[in-house]
């Protein structure tokens, strides 16, 4: 597994967002999605707000590779089923977009349960 760098890690941190795309099995991208993100101890984590059936999501955990883009910089990933960090990143998420209803609907279920580490590769 690759890490981030440092610098990636301040750059993800700085984006408000991020935008994230499912590789198919030819090895092309799927359609870019904005979500949000937080990085926790580390790593890199997203979930879908709108639980296990939004279409990125289906699409990211078809191969469970893909590419994220931030301010300008663009990584091939893997994506990562991690719950283990659920409350931490709850916190993040709190910490980083407030407590308003996005951040609490990503931090209820179904959101929670479509927690991914993304790993660059």
């Amino acid at each position: 597994m690759a890490n981030w760098t440092e610098s990636e890690l301040d750059s993800l941190e700085q984006a408000y967002e991020i935008r994230v795309a499912g590789e198919r099995k030819d090895g092309s991208l799927r359609s870019w999605r904005i979500v949000w993100h937080a990085v926790v101890d580390g790593a890199l984590f997203v979930r879908s707000v709108n639980g296990p059936e939004a279409g990125w999501f289906v699409g990211v955990r078809r191969q469970m590779r893909g590419a994220v883009q931030w301010q300008g910089e663009t990584r091939d990933v893997v994506f990562v089923d991690e719950a283990s960090h659920d409350a931490a990143l709850d916190a993040a998420y709190v910490a980083r977009y407030g407590n308003g209803s996005p951040t609490q609907a990503l931090n209820r279920q179904p959101a929670r349960a479509t927690t991914l580490r993304i790993d660059p590769r």
